[in-house]
């Protein structure tokens, strides 16, 4: 087994998260997904400050790590001033490094956002394009989604939108050199490598599964841990 703890304590959002932390649970309280989600920041920074890579591993292999939206509203109200949300963005980022986010439902998740908000912002400089939002993905944007990307550009150009046009406005194409330098960011602070980790351990995941894995978003293994999902990860109210 790797010295997971070690490994995290190499990234400085890690040294600068976990501090003294006495487990009162101010943080869990003003967690926005743990009023939603089986996930408590509490119960992580205390897994965390056992040092025990056996139930490190099982975190990193697990979904909670993927239900927090790093809001910070924990940092904000943490009496010795630690920060979850940064403990949350080490473990994730050491999940991806390992390949441990295929074991989990929402870690799966991981390639899909690669293959499209990744793959948008090397592309087109945009986190989200309309062009890309693909219906058939996005069922629960109805028919109207439907017909406005059938005719995007008529719609964009009702809107005042300069889509895909050069000078100024919204949604312009960005300049070659723009991408360049956006690419060149990724490159040189490891996104790209990560890209890559993340295509490689899920072709892997996608070979154990017996799905089919191609590039883009229309293959068995894209479709699947895009809409997967087991009911399990929001939390049981009882009435």
């Amino acid at each position: 087994m790797p010295d997971l703890y070690n490994k995290l304590f190499e990234d400085v959002r890690f040294r600068e998260g976990l501090k003294a932390c006495l487990n009162c649970g101010t943080c869990t309280a003003i967690c926005p997904a743990a009023e939603f989600y089986d996930y408590q920041p509490r119960r992580i920074l205390d897994i965390l400050q056992t040092k025990d890579d056996s139930q490190i591993e099982d975190l990193l292999k697990s979904n909670t790590i993927w239900y927090c939206g790093e809001c910070m509203s924990c940092v904000t109200r943490c009496p010795r001033g630690n920060a979850p949300g940064l403990l949350i963005q080490s473990l994730r980022s050491l999940s991806q490094e390992l390949g441990y986010f295929t074991e989990s439902e929402k870690g799966r998740q991981q390639l899909a956002i690669k293959r499209t908000i990744g793959k948008w912002i090397l592309e087109y400089g945009y986190c989200l394009f309309p062009s890309e939002i693909m219906p058939a993905m996005h069922p629960e944007q109805g028919p109207v989604w439907e017909w406005e990307h059938k005719n995007i550009e008529a719609v964009m150009h009702r809107l005042g939108a300069n889509y895909k046009g050069t000078g100024p406005g919204i949604l312009r194409k960005i300049p070659d050199e723009a991408l360049d330098e956006i690419y060149k960011i990724f490159e040189v602070t490891g996104g790209i490598s990560r890209f890559d980790k993340i295509e490689e351990f899920s072709r892997k995941k996608a070979r154990e599964m017996g799905m089919d894995m191609k590039d883009g978003t229309n293959d068995d293994y894209m479709k699947f841990i895009y809409t997967a999902n087991s009911g399990d990860h929001t939390k049981k109210h009882e009435d």
